[in-house]
Protein backbone atom coordinates (compact mmCIF):
# COMPACT_ATOMS: atom_id res chain seq x y z
CA UNK A 1 0.00 0.00 0.00
CA UNK A 2 2.92 2.62 0.61
CA UNK A 3 4.11 1.59 -2.58
CA UNK A 4 1.42 2.37 -4.79
CA UNK A 5 0.83 6.01 -2.57
CA UNK A 6 4.47 6.34 -3.49
CA UNK A 7 4.30 5.85 -6.97
CA UNK A 8 1.34 7.87 -7.15
CA UNK A 9 2.78 11.14 -5.80
CA UNK A 10 6.05 10.48 -8.07
CA UNK A 11 3.37 10.27 -10.37
CA UNK A 12 1.38 13.57 -9.55
CA UNK A 13 4.56 15.55 -8.87
CA UNK A 14 5.83 14.50 -12.50
CA UNK A 15 2.83 15.85 -14.31
CA UNK A 16 2.64 18.93 -11.73
CA UNK A 17 6.69 19.07 -12.83
CA UNK A 18 5.65 19.39 -16.71
CA UNK A 19 3.19 22.06 -16.42
CA UNK A 20 5.36 24.57 -15.35
CA UNK A 21 8.16 24.07 -18.12
CA UNK A 22 8.60 26.78 -19.98
CA UNK A 23 7.17 27.30 -23.51
CA UNK A 24 9.80 26.63 -26.32
CA UNK A 25 12.30 29.32 -28.18
CA UNK A 26 10.58 31.02 -30.42
CA UNK A 27 13.28 31.37 -33.79
CA UNK A 28 12.23 34.73 -35.62
CA UNK A 29 14.45 34.13 -38.51
CA UNK A 30 12.31 33.32 -41.33
CA UNK A 31 9.38 34.82 -40.46
CA UNK A 32 11.31 38.17 -40.33
CA UNK A 33 12.70 37.11 -43.69
CA UNK A 34 9.41 36.90 -45.03
CA UNK A 35 8.64 40.13 -43.58
CA UNK A 36 11.18 41.71 -45.27
CA UNK A 37 9.95 40.90 -48.47
CA UNK A 38 7.56 44.12 -47.58
CA UNK A 39 9.79 46.46 -47.36
CA UNK A 40 9.03 48.83 -49.69
CA UNK A 41 5.58 49.08 -48.40
CA UNK A 42 6.86 48.90 -45.12
CA UNK A 43 9.59 52.12 -45.21
CA UNK A 44 6.50 53.97 -46.94
CA UNK A 45 3.75 53.73 -44.38
CA UNK A 46 6.66 54.48 -42.25
CA UNK A 47 7.28 57.83 -43.54
CA UNK A 48 3.88 58.56 -43.94
CA UNK A 49 2.74 57.83 -40.62
CA UNK A 50 6.10 58.83 -38.34
CA UNK A 51 6.62 55.01 -37.45
CA UNK A 52 9.80 53.08 -37.10
CA UNK A 53 9.65 50.65 -40.00
CA UNK A 54 11.60 48.16 -37.79
CA UNK A 55 8.45 47.88 -35.47
CA UNK A 56 6.03 47.29 -38.07
CA UNK A 57 8.71 44.64 -39.91
CA UNK A 58 9.00 43.00 -37.03
CA UNK A 59 5.32 43.19 -36.03
CA UNK A 60 4.63 41.78 -39.62
CA UNK A 61 6.89 38.86 -38.67
CA UNK A 62 4.77 37.61 -35.38
CA UNK A 63 1.59 38.31 -35.92
CA UNK A 64 1.82 36.64 -39.81
CA UNK A 65 4.86 35.43 -40.68
CA UNK A 66 4.73 37.34 -43.69
CA UNK A 67 1.53 36.04 -44.98
CA UNK A 68 -0.94 38.78 -46.76
CA UNK A 69 -3.99 36.24 -46.71
CA UNK A 70 -3.92 34.63 -42.90
CA UNK A 71 -6.71 35.53 -41.24
CA UNK A 72 -7.00 33.76 -37.30
CA UNK A 73 -10.37 32.47 -35.53
CA UNK A 74 -11.10 35.55 -34.03
CA UNK A 75 -11.18 37.62 -37.75
CA UNK A 76 -8.04 39.27 -37.84
CA UNK A 77 -6.54 39.14 -41.21
CA UNK A 78 -3.54 39.58 -43.13
CA UNK A 79 0.09 40.97 -42.45
CA UNK A 80 -0.29 42.93 -39.37
CA UNK A 81 -3.50 40.73 -37.94
CA UNK A 82 -5.57 43.74 -38.36
CA UNK A 83 -9.18 43.34 -36.55
CA UNK A 84 -11.58 45.33 -38.95
CA UNK A 85 -14.09 46.32 -36.28
CA UNK A 86 -11.46 47.81 -33.70
CA UNK A 87 -8.28 48.97 -35.33
CA UNK A 88 -9.85 49.17 -38.93
CA UNK A 89 -12.24 51.24 -37.66
CA UNK A 90 -10.28 53.32 -35.53
CA UNK A 91 -8.15 53.93 -38.35
CA UNK A 92 -11.37 54.75 -40.99
CA UNK A 93 -13.24 57.06 -37.91
CA UNK A 94 -9.64 58.94 -37.95
CA UNK A 95 -9.07 59.80 -41.34
CA UNK A 96 -12.91 60.96 -41.19
CA UNK A 97 -14.62 57.91 -43.31
CA UNK A 98 -17.37 55.77 -42.17
CA UNK A 99 -17.82 51.95 -41.46
CA UNK A 100 -14.43 49.63 -41.73
CA UNK A 101 -11.99 47.77 -43.91
CA UNK A 102 -13.51 44.69 -45.89
CA UNK A 103 -11.34 41.71 -45.47
CA UNK A 104 -10.14 41.68 -49.48
CA UNK A 105 -9.04 45.42 -48.24
CA UNK A 106 -7.09 43.83 -45.71
CA UNK A 107 -5.58 41.13 -47.62
CA UNK A 108 -4.18 43.86 -49.90
CA UNK A 109 -0.61 44.11 -48.46
CA UNK A 110 0.14 47.95 -49.35
CA UNK A 111 -3.55 48.63 -47.76
CA UNK A 112 -2.56 46.31 -44.42
CA UNK A 113 0.51 47.71 -43.57
CA UNK A 114 -0.81 51.06 -44.01
CA UNK A 115 -3.97 50.60 -41.57
CA UNK A 116 -1.77 49.05 -39.38
CA UNK A 117 0.90 51.51 -38.59
CA UNK A 118 -1.88 54.07 -39.21
CA UNK A 119 -3.16 52.39 -35.95
CA UNK A 120 0.11 52.47 -34.46
CA UNK A 121 0.50 56.23 -34.79
CA UNK A 122 -3.12 56.83 -33.20
CA UNK A 123 -2.32 54.85 -30.29
CA UNK A 124 1.22 56.84 -29.85
CA UNK A 125 -0.30 60.40 -30.64
CA UNK A 126 -3.64 59.37 -28.94
CA UNK A 127 -4.56 57.65 -26.02
CA UNK A 128 -1.00 56.63 -24.93
CA UNK A 129 0.27 59.89 -25.46
CA UNK A 130 2.65 61.48 -22.94
CA UNK A 131 5.04 58.58 -22.52
CA UNK A 132 8.27 59.88 -22.41
CA UNK A 133 10.71 57.31 -22.56
CA UNK A 134 11.09 56.20 -26.22
CA UNK A 135 11.65 52.12 -25.25
CA UNK A 136 8.74 52.52 -22.98
CA UNK A 137 6.27 53.92 -25.61
CA UNK A 138 7.57 51.18 -28.28
CA UNK A 139 6.89 48.52 -25.48
CA UNK A 140 3.63 50.23 -24.52
CA UNK A 141 2.98 50.26 -28.43
CA UNK A 142 3.13 46.85 -28.91
CA UNK A 143 1.17 45.64 -25.97
CA UNK A 144 -1.59 47.74 -26.78
CA UNK A 145 -1.25 46.22 -30.61
CA UNK A 146 -1.70 43.03 -29.40
CA UNK A 147 -4.02 43.72 -26.50
CA UNK A 148 -5.36 47.23 -26.35
CA UNK A 149 -4.61 50.62 -25.01
CA UNK A 150 -7.44 50.42 -22.25
CA UNK A 151 -6.03 47.28 -20.88
CA UNK A 152 -2.53 48.08 -20.54
CA UNK A 153 -3.43 51.47 -19.37
CA UNK A 154 -5.48 50.21 -16.69
CA UNK A 155 -3.04 47.52 -15.82
CA UNK A 156 -1.38 51.11 -13.72
CA UNK A 157 -4.87 52.29 -13.34
CA UNK A 158 -8.30 53.54 -14.05
CA UNK A 159 -7.50 57.10 -14.82
CA UNK A 160 -5.20 57.27 -17.54
CA UNK A 161 -3.42 60.51 -16.52
CA UNK A 162 -2.59 58.62 -12.89
CA UNK A 163 -1.41 55.44 -15.30
CA UNK A 164 0.75 57.57 -17.67
CA UNK A 165 2.80 58.89 -14.44
CA UNK A 166 2.85 55.89 -12.91
CA UNK A 167 4.51 54.30 -16.34
CA UNK A 168 7.17 57.51 -16.30
CA UNK A 169 8.23 56.89 -13.04
CA UNK A 170 9.21 53.31 -14.45
CA UNK A 171 12.11 52.49 -16.31
CA UNK A 172 11.85 50.75 -19.67
CA UNK A 173 12.91 47.17 -17.78
CA UNK A 174 10.69 47.92 -15.02
CA UNK A 175 7.88 49.10 -17.38
CA UNK A 176 8.59 45.55 -19.38
CA UNK A 177 8.88 43.62 -15.71
CA UNK A 178 5.87 44.70 -14.67
CA UNK A 179 3.31 43.73 -17.71
CA UNK A 180 5.13 40.42 -17.33
CA UNK A 181 3.69 40.09 -14.02
CA UNK A 182 0.46 42.72 -14.03
CA UNK A 183 -0.73 42.28 -17.19
CA UNK A 184 -4.56 40.75 -17.29
CA UNK A 185 -3.99 39.40 -20.92
CA UNK A 186 -1.61 36.20 -20.27
CA UNK A 187 -0.34 36.50 -24.32
CA UNK A 188 0.87 40.21 -23.66
CA UNK A 189 4.18 39.44 -22.23
CA UNK A 190 4.75 36.67 -24.91
CA UNK A 191 3.94 39.42 -26.90
CA UNK A 192 6.45 41.50 -26.30
CA UNK A 193 9.38 39.18 -25.90
CA UNK A 194 8.36 37.74 -29.44
CA UNK A 195 8.25 40.81 -30.85
CA UNK A 196 11.74 41.71 -29.21
CA UNK A 197 13.11 38.77 -30.91
CA UNK A 198 12.40 39.85 -33.98
CA UNK A 199 13.64 43.28 -33.92
CA UNK A 200 17.00 41.49 -32.82
CA UNK A 201 16.99 38.95 -35.65
CA UNK A 202 16.85 42.13 -37.96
Amino acid sequence: MNIRWLIVLVLFLAGCSSHTTKQPEWDPTKPVQRAKTWMPITDQAAKEWGVSPRVITAIIAVESGGNPTLVSKSNAVGLMQIKASTAGKDVYRHLGWGGQPSTSELKDPARNISIGTAYLSILEHGILAGIEDPQTMQYALLASYANGAGALLRTFSSDRKDAIDEINDLSPDEFYDYIAKNHPAPQAPRYLYKVSKALNAM
